[in-house]
């Protein structure tokens, strides 16, 4: 069994609450507590490359992913991300060969009880092993191709093109 590289950008998954008087702010990977308690069957390891909100990223923070990316040793990746922006993520990420990418994230905050978060990193956790290489979303309870998927913000979940 082979390490899957799990790298994290931040987004509403890692969204955290302070108070009654603050907003939600993006805080540290919330995936490394999300996965703890579990009885999981993969190797995996976590790297936070930035805490952003996805609408906050630049075209060198895209870059900096890709390098990363680019340099892991493992050919299966997963990647947290902002729900917002994640496709453009991917778009950039295309150019990379022989690896299996698969960016998620969620709809509320992992630590809320009725997060789609757990859902989604384990369905970005199972496709990262069974996909051949390419870049994939993985939302909603589907693999989508990334350059065949969009965010439906009046309904809140991604669809196919």
């Amino acid at each position: 069994m082979s390490l899957i590289r799990v790298f994290t950008v931040g987004g509403t998954i890692d969204k955290i609450y302070f108070d009654a008087k603050s907003s939600y702010e993006v805080g540290p990977p919330n995936i490394t507590e999300v996965l703890s308690g579990l009885s999981l069957n993969l190797d995996y390891e976590v790297v936070s490359l930035m805490q952003k909100d996805s609408l906050e990223m630049t075209d060198a923070d895209r870059e900096t992913v890709r390098q990363a990316v680019t340099a892991a040793p493992e050919n299966e990746i997963v990647i947290t991300h902002g729900t917002d922006t994640m496709v453009d993520t991917a778009r950039v990420l295309d150019t990379i060969p022989n690896k299996t990418i698969v960016l998620t994230g969620a709809l509320s905050p992992a630590l809320f009880k009725n997060s789609d978060a757990m859902f989604n990193i384990g369905a970005a956790l199972t496709a990262a092993q069974i996909k051949d290489a390419g870049v994939y979303i993985a939302m909603n309870g589907v693999i989508f191709d990334y350059d065949k998927v969009r965010k439906d913000v009046e309904n809140n979940r991604f669809v196919a093109l």
